[in-house]
Formats: structure tokens, sequence, C-alpha cells
């Protein structure tokens, strides 16, 4: 838990407990189940720092929070559909727990990983929405390529595109690892950066087999914290 502040944490063993920024019900603004309600479970601290992070209020603080505590927090919100988010979710070793006590549960769960950690024991039912890091985020040295072998067809690698230099190094990345056979392949402009048309002409021109989304959480709520 290096990655965390140093604040006491409650007498809990470390399996049963996790630092959560928030628990809240939203919209899911990005990947295959854009649109459907979500809770979403953000926990603390992340190791990156890349350029565009708009979550950086992330990092630091939260409150323990035991697994049962935190399950129960997202059954009161009465949806289907949970997202484990950060900063970097992976950063805290209970998060395999959480996620396991969670498909136990009967929830559809989605983890948002950056693609630096070791996913390969996240549990095979949980999609894995893994981003590759590009250049201009200043974080692609950070990319576990090794993470490419446990994905499924189930799950999603996702670029956020900042430029057109992005999209060159996307575009030759999925080719390399042959991303389009393992999993869906998502690209995003980079909110504030990038065109939305520009990358959704490139796509077209270049005919790519990728999916293109924008953060509708965005469109909706701007910047407010907890959508």
């Amino acid at each position: 838990m290096s990655s965390l502040d140093s604040s006491p944490a409650p007498a809990i063993p470390q399996s049963e407990r996790l630092r959560i920024t928030e628990i809240f019900l939203s919209l899911q603004g990005e990947s295959r189940s854009v649109g459907w309600p979500t809770v979403f479970v953000r926990l603390t601290g992340c190791p990156l720092r890349c350029g565009y992070c708009d979550t950086e209020y992330a990092f630091t603080g939260g409150e323990w929070m035991s697994l049962e505590a935190v399950l129960a927090q997202v059954a009161s919100h009465g949806v289907h559909h949970v997202t484990v988010t950060g900063g970097e979710p992976l950063a805290q070793r209970a998060c395999l727990g959480l996620l396991t006590r969670l498909c136990d549960a009967g929830y559809e769960v989605s983890l948002e990983t950056s693609g630096a950690l070791d996913v390969a024991a996240v549990d095979p039912r949980v999609v894995k929405v893994m981003d590759l890091k590009t250049p201009a985020s200043g974080e692609a040295g950070r990319n576990r390529y090794e993470n490419l072998g446990y994905l499924s067809l189930n799950d999603q690698v996702k670029f956020v595109i900042c430029d057109w230099a992005d999209y060159e190094w996307a575009k030759q990345t999925v080719a390399t690892h042959d991303l389009t056979a393992r999993c869906e392949v998502l690209f995003s402009p980079s909110y504030g950066q990038l065109a939305p048309r520009d990358l959704a002409d490139w796509i077209v021109a270049d005919r790519l087999p990728v999916r293109f989304q924008l953060q509708l959480h965005k469109i909706l709520w701007g910047e407010e914290q907890g959508r």
C-alpha cells in the first residue's frame, strides 16, 4: 500500500479493507457498457501520472472501508453494473478480493486499469478495460505488454489519443500485437486536447476495426466529481 498515504487504518485485515475515494451511481460513460446505470467504486492511489489525468483527487486521501461495507454500499444503489476504478485500483492488493466478491454477488463487473500492473490474477468473470498509454500521456514506458496475454474477447483495450503522433503510434501498436483478434479496441480523444471529429475522421479514413468513443459523462456533466 506504499502508493497511498500513511494515515492509520482500522483494525481490519489488509486483505479485507480498501482505501476508497468515492462510491457513486452514474451512467457508464465509456467502454462497451456505455449508457448503463452503474455504481462506480473509485479506489485511492495511483503509481502513474498521466498528463491528461482527470482524477488527480484520487491520488491520496480517501477512507478505509471493509469489503463488507463496500459491498453494502454498492447494493444500496440497486443496479446491476459495477465498475471498479481509480486511481489505479490494482495498486491495492485487496482489489482482487473485491472484484471476486462482486462477481459472486451477481453483478456485471468491469475493472478500469492503466495496464501498468499485473492483471493475471483478476477474476476471469470481470471485464477488463485496460489502457495502453500513448507517448503523449507521458507514461508509455509503464505499459506492461505481458498483460495482453491475459485478455479475452470479453475484454477491452483503450487508447486515449492526444494528437496525430499518438494516433499513428496506437494504430501501429494495434497491428503489431494483433489486438483486434484478442479483444475489443477503443480509441478515445483526450478531453480538451484533440477534437473528437479529427479522431473520427482518421479512423474512418483508415477503416480501422476499432470503436470510436467519447466520454459520455463529460458531455453530460463536464468535470463534475462523482459523475
